[in-house]
């Protein structure tokens, strides 16, 4: 089912593909020997998003998938472990965070790729608590708690939710206010940087 899928994508318009690994114990990602076949069969993949949610397996995909030839790039989507995602070798990144921190994501990756290992921890802290705080349980909510910080930030108007969800307590919201705060991304009063 998973080779017919990729073969019909790939049939429909000629464009480089990205398969999105899911983690393997949920049931939807996919075996490493299954990705190799789709990569085989399907050569318009060309990149996975990786959100495997083992760190094993992940560095696995990275060594196995990045030294094919042509390789295949292995994007990291381990927002809330990304630091470490990194330095295992992952060739980009595509995270949900990054609609808030894309700027503290891409210094983090140029400090791993020139191996500057302190500057990377020391965008990792900043990076950390908003990590913590977009991706606490439920998850479900990761984007919600997102679209709050993006109005704290002055980037969007409102935090609109789309049912069933549910609009975010006010303890919550102050939760994403302190953890922007302590990223650096509001001010010490909690106001945009923007405004500033």
């Amino acid at each position: 089912m998973a080779l017919e899928h990729f073969r019909r994508v790939a049939g429909a318009a000629d464009l480089p593909i990205i398969a999105f690994q899911y983690p393997l114990a949920g049931g939807q990602g996919y075996p490493l020997a299954t990705l190799l076949k789709i990569i085989e069969l399907v050569p318009q993949v060309t990149a996975i998003k990786d959100w495997c949610a083992s760190p094993q397996l992940h560095e696995r995909q990275i060594r196995t998938l990045q030294s094919l030839d042509p390789p295949v790039n292995v994007l990291t989507t381990h927002s809330s472990w990304l630091m470490s995602s990194l330095v295992m070798g992952a060739n980009g990144l595509l995270s949900g965070s990054g609609s808030v921190i894309a700027d503290l994501q891409a210094r983090l990756f140029r400090a791993v790729r020139a191996n500057d290992l302190a500057t990377a921890k020391q965008i990792n802290d900043r990076i950390w608590p908003t990590a913590e705080v977009f991706y606490s349980e439920p998850w479900v909510d990761m984007h919600n708690r997102m679209k709050e910080a993006l109005v704290m930030m002055g980037k969007l108007p409102r935090a609109v939710v789309r049912p069933p969800l549910v609009k975010l307590p006010k303890a919550e919201i102050e939760q994403i206010r302190k953890a922007l705060i302590a990223a650096g991304l509001l001010d010490r009063a909690g106001r945009s940087l923007r405004a500033a």
